[in-house]
């Protein structure tokens, strides 16, 4: 593996489900404690990598959630069974005789979301899709006192899908869990370490935000602490390039980053969005138009920040989003990298100042 692809396998397999994101902190503190100027942390948990360039104005947020979907321990059965809570949005389907941790006090503990065997399965059941409350994770216990005394589980504790980062046989294609979005964990950690010895005519701020599963809630905390200038929320966006997406707008793996026109909680500024595509297309760096119509990203929160903040999403295709593994390919992570260090080395004062109405 080279430096790039052990990176994502560190971010990938580190265990970070909303509110319980600290282990992806240290990993972002790590690779760029070096590099920054200074750290620091919001009173939500968010991460701040400050870079000082040329100019200590305009600021640049830079900003990607370090949280996965994942569940919640909610209750235990008399039987010994886990009953859980979603963290994030999950299809029912989706989450059926998966492997899972659990994150306990005492370690970690490894389980099975239990499933009916298709031979007990009536007409009617074989068509419904399961609600999150009706399945149970198997551990294996003998009853509640098992779980509760010996292996220590008790309701907060944190669940993850088990996935380990893999190459496939096409090198360029990964399989991870978490992509959402560990890969614009990494996207802040390559964009920063770029400009370690590249000057720009700004102040970036790298930043790992928490909790955007379930509202968006770090992006707030964050942008109220860096108080940006303008606002980069780099995230996954949703390939359509997999069997039953007929008719869909056209989203391939290899087609470059995604550039998102909109987003359910964000309408990106337009000359902020025009610099961007003509970036793109001046340095021959493919790319694709995107529209998320469900769902919003950390951009809607940043872009409120007290009078408003010119605001993007950008993102990189990933098959399989919101379940246990997904997939993309490096030559979009690649390209995104060279498309948003190209946009930031122009941001100036005079250039940011030009993108809001005056």
């Amino acid at each position: 593996m080279d430096k790039i692809e052990l990176m994502f396998k560190e971010l990938t397999e580190v265990h970070g489900v909303p509110g319980h994101e600290d282990a992806v902190a240290e990993i972002m503190k790590k690779y760029l404690k070096d590099i920054a100027d200074n750290t620091s942390y919001d009173r939500l948990g968010s991460f701040i990598a400050q870079k000082k360039g040329t100019s200590s104005e305009p600021k640049v947020m830079i900003a990607a959630h370090m949280d996965e979907i994942g569940f919640m321990v909610k209750e235990i059965t008399d039987d010994g069974y886990i009953k859980f809570l979603p963290l994030g949005g999950w299809w029912g389907h989706v989450a059926l005789a998966q492997r899972v941790i659990i994150k306990t006090v005492s370690g970690d503990i490894q389980g099975v979301i239990g499933s009916k065997p298709p031979h007990l399965l009536k007409e009617e059941e074989r068509k419904k899709v399961l609600d999150i409350e009706d399945l149970y994770i198997d551990i294996g216990a003998q009853d509640k006192f098992d779980v509760k005394k010996i292996l220590k589980i008790r309701p907060g504790d944190s669940i993850v899908p088990v996935s380990e980062f893999t190459i496939l046989a096409n090198p360029k294609m990964y399989l991870a869990k978490a992509w959402d979005n560990r890969i614009g964990c990494a996207a802040v950690i390559s964009i920063m370490s770029h400009f370690r010895k590249v000057k720009h005519p700004n102040t970036i701020f790298g930043v790992g935000t928490v909790q955007e599963e379930v509202g968006l809630r770090g992006a707030m905390t964050a942008a109220n602490m860096v108080d940006p200038d303008v606002g980069f929320a780099v995230d996954v966006s949703i390939a359509k390039d997999t069997p039953g997406m007929a008719g869909k707008q056209p989203e391939r793996l290899g087609s470059g980053p995604s550039i998102a026109v909109y987003d359910g909680s964000l309408v990106p500024n337009r000359r902020l969005r025009d610099l961007v595509i003509d970036v793109a297309e001046r340095n021959k760096i493919p790319y694709h138009l995107t529209a998320l119509e469900r769902g919003g990203t950390d951009g809607g929160r940043i872009q409120l920040n007290r009078i408003g903040v010119p605001t993007i999403y950008m993102g990189v295709a990933t098959r399989y989003i919101h379940g246990h593994a997904g997939i993309l390919n490096r030559d979009d992570y690649d390209n995104l990298i060279k498309l948003l260090t190209a946009v930031v080395k122009i941001l100036d004062k005079k250039t940011v100042d030009s993108l809001v109405r005056r």
